[in-house]
C-alpha cells in the first residue's frame, strides 16, 4: 500500500436538532481492535444514549474494508452519511460515531441522514487530515548477551523498539515503514525465528 491519508487525532463535536443531541467522535485506527476499544470508550461516555452510529474505513483500494452500521436507526440513515463523509474527505483508517440522545421530537428518515452527516463532517472539521507511510512491525526474542550486539543496530538505524525484559532475555518489537520491510528484516534475520 503507498501513502494514505487519516485524520491526526480524535476530535469530538456536538450539536442539537429539534431536541436531540448529537455528539460526533472521529478516531484515527488501523484494526477492527481498534474500532472495538473506540466504541467502549464511547459506551462508558454515554451509557443512556439512545443510539450509537458509526462507520469505519481501513485501508485502500482491493484492501478496502469497511461498516456501517445504524444501530437501530432505519436503514442507511445513520451508518451510511457517516461513511459518506469519511469518502468525502479522502481518508482511511478512520472510525466515526455520532451518538444521539432522542429529544422528543421525530426527524424522519432526511432528517436522520441529515443530522448524522453532520455530526461526522463536525467531528471531521475539528481534525487536521495527514498523509502517513504504512507501517508494519517485527518481533523476536534474544538472549540478554545479544543485547550488546543487537540495540546498536536498532539505535544507528533509529528505529521505534519496544523492548520486554523476560527471565531468559528480552522480547524486541520493533514498527517501521512498510517500504522498508525487506531492508529491516535483513538486519535481524538470524535472530527472527531462531
Amino acid at each position: 500500500m503507498n501513502t494514505f491519508k487519516t485524520i491526526k487525532k480524535t476530535s469530538t463535536s456536538f450539536f442539537k436538532e429539534k431536541g436531540s443531541k448529537f455528539y460526533g467522535y472521529a478516531f484515527p485506527i488501523n484494526s477492527k481492535e481498534d474500532v472495538k476499544e473506540c466504541l467502549v470508550k464511547i459506551q462508558e461516555e454515554h451509557p443512556k444514549a439512545r443510539h450509537i452510529c458509526s462507520a469505519f474505513l481501513i485501508g485502500v483500494g482491493d484492501q478496502e474494508y469497511y461498516i456501517a452500521n445504524d444501530d437501530g436507526e432505519p436503514a442507511n440513515s445513520a451508518g451510511a452519511p457517516i461513511l459518506g463523509q469519511i469518502r468525502s474527505a479522502g481518508i482511511t483508517n478512520t472510525y466515526i460515531a455520532v451518538v444521539r440522545y432522542f429529544g422528543g421530537t421525530k426527524l424522519g428518515v432526511g432528517g436522520l441522514i441529515q443530522a448524522y452527516k453532520l455530526g461526522a463532517a463536525l467531528a471531521l472539521k475539528e481534525n487536521e487530515i495527514v498523509e502517513v507511510e504504512p507501517q508494519t512491525s517485527l518481533s523476536f526474542k534474544i538472549g540478554f548477551e545479544l543485547m550488546g550486539t543487537v540495540l546498536p543496530i536498532i539505535d544507528k538505524n533509529n528505529l521505534d523498539a519496544k523492548i520486554e525484559n523476560l527471565t531468559d532475555g528480552v522480547q524486541i518489537g520493533l514498527t517501521f515503514n512498510e517500504k522498508d520491510e525487506k531492508q529491516i528484516r535483513g538486519m535481524f534475520d538470524r535472530w527472527v525465528n531462531v
